[in-house]
């Protein structure tokens, strides 16, 4: 046979595998770790074709090997057994996504997890986002208020900006995300709640703050909750992108809550080493990084003049915020709000870190009069906090007056940029708030 003989049967598969008509077979279940599934017989298989089991199950292929191919199941309403059929779809495995969404909970399949009812006029999605090429993207500039004094003056956030928060469990991580989404309303923004790993009653509380003050009427909260197999949690924040994408490419904007992504590369190094990778730091498998790079860099202010805008949220354990997770993601994004426990229980609310926290975008999100104010609070504020801490214990009696007025001032700020949940301020607000620290409140 000669070699353009033998070159015509390869072109041919390589075009098949382009057309994804390769894809079609039947296999039989040969091992079953969990959620796991290792398949034989199953030559002509595709990655991450979508396949079914026995019609019991359904989950996408994972990984090929020589003689058998993984399969991570989504979906499960019945056991399986060594020896249950496994057919290939033909199909890259997608999820489902219905306009009807908006101010419902819903999981990766348009299922409404309220009522249990599916959508009918739900549509085929891509289970992971398109990548958004550089040249594509362009300035972020337009400020994303979230209504919290703390952020918009002095850490803000611009649409299409990717905003770390980060801290301890009850810190009111969730609150300031829900508060952004809250001050969404009549600003034309899509919000997106992603909950990962959360109870139903949890996500249910969410859903009944955010109704009260009229959120649902341009929310979708994508759920995946603590009872759902792992492959769901771990596929739901790369839908929630890529319905996302789906609004930025009209024209509009979103912002997306991510809570929370300390759960999600949790559930991905438990996925990983039940489908055997080789572990490395901490566990984690060594893509960990890219997984929530390729994830992250949604968020852009797209050319069109639509943007995504992401709050990933990070869960801490003892303030440590340079642990191996936190530090990647801290690399991949904008900026963080780093939150404190001890701050917390002292009732400052949002309990925000400030000396740690940073918006790498700064001013060029901010109007020329806010930048210039919350510059100058922010800088009193950091020389109150040092300066507190040195002279907490010393009676006031001891001062002068020069340390007593910096004091008095320091405390006003304070105590001014104190906002409990759900009470939003207007950039002017903001202003006539800060602008004359010597007054009354």
């Amino acid at each position: 046979m000669s070699i353009t003989q033998a070159s015509d049967p390869i072109k041919g598969r390589i075009e098949a595998i382009k057309e994804q008509n390769n894809v079609y077979g039947v296999g039989r279940v040969a091992r079953m770790k969990g959620y796991i599934v290792e398949v034989s017989g199953m030559e002509n298989v595709g990655y991450f074709e979508r396949v079914s089991i026995a019609d019991k199950a359904e989950g996408y292929v994972s990984r090929i090997g020589r003689g058998a191919v993984t399969i991570e199941l989504v979906k499960q309403n019945a056991p399986l057994f060594v020896g249950d059929e496994v057919s290939a779809s033909g199909e890259v495995f997608g999820a489902y996504f219905s306009m009807d969404s908006i101010g419902k909970v819903v999981d990766m399949f348009a299922e409404d997890k309220m009522t249990g009812n599916i959508f009918k006029d739900r549509e085929p999605i891509g289970a992971i986002p398109a990548p958004i090429p550089i040249m594509d993207r362009t300035k972020v500039h337009r400020p994303l208020y979230t209504g919290l004094s703390s952020i918009d003056m002095m850490y803000p956030i611009g649409r299409g900006q990717r905003q770390l928060i980060i801290g301890d469990k009850k810190t009111g991580k969730t609150q300031i995300g829900l508060d952004a989404i809250v001050n969404q309303r009549g600003q034309n923004t899509i919000c997106i709640y992603v909950a990962l790993g959360k109870s139903k009653k949890t996500v249910k509380e969410v859903y009944a703050d955010l109704l009260a003050r009229g959120a649902m009427e341009y929310t979708i909260i994508l759920a995946a909750f603590q009872d759902d197999g792992a492959p769901a949690l771990y596929m739901t924040p790369n839908v929630a992108l890529s319905i996302a994408n789906i609004y930025m490419r009209a024209g509009g904007d979103v912002l997306v809550v991510l809570d929370d992504l300390t759960t999600h590369a949790n559930i991905y190094r438990e996925i990983s080493l039940l489908a055997g990778k080789v572990p490395g730091r901490d566990a984690y498998p060594a893509d960990i990084f890219y997984l929530h790079a390729s994830l992250l860099e949604q968020g852009c202010q797209h050319k069109d003049g639509g943007s995504i805008t992401i709050l990933p949220i990070v869960e801490t354990r003892g303030g440590e915020i340079t642990d191996y997770v936190s530090t990647n993601i801290i690399s991949i994004t904008d900026g963080q709000i780093v939150l404190s426990a001890k701050a917390f229980e002292k009732g400052q609310k949002p309990a925000l870190i400030f000396g740690l926290s940073v918006s790498r975008l700064g001013g060029a999100v901010q109007t020329d009069e806010m930048k210039k104010l919350g510059a100058a609070v922010r800088q009193e504020l950091l020389a109150y906090l040092e300066t507190r801490e040195v002279f907490e214990l010393v009676n006031l009696d001891e001062m002068n007056d020069e340390m007593r007025r910096k004091l008095a001032r320091g405390n006003t700020i304070m105590s001014r940029i104190n906002q409990y949940k759900f009470s939003p301020l207007t950039p002017d607000e903001m202003l006539s708030r800060f602008s004359n620290l010597d007054g009354e409140d």
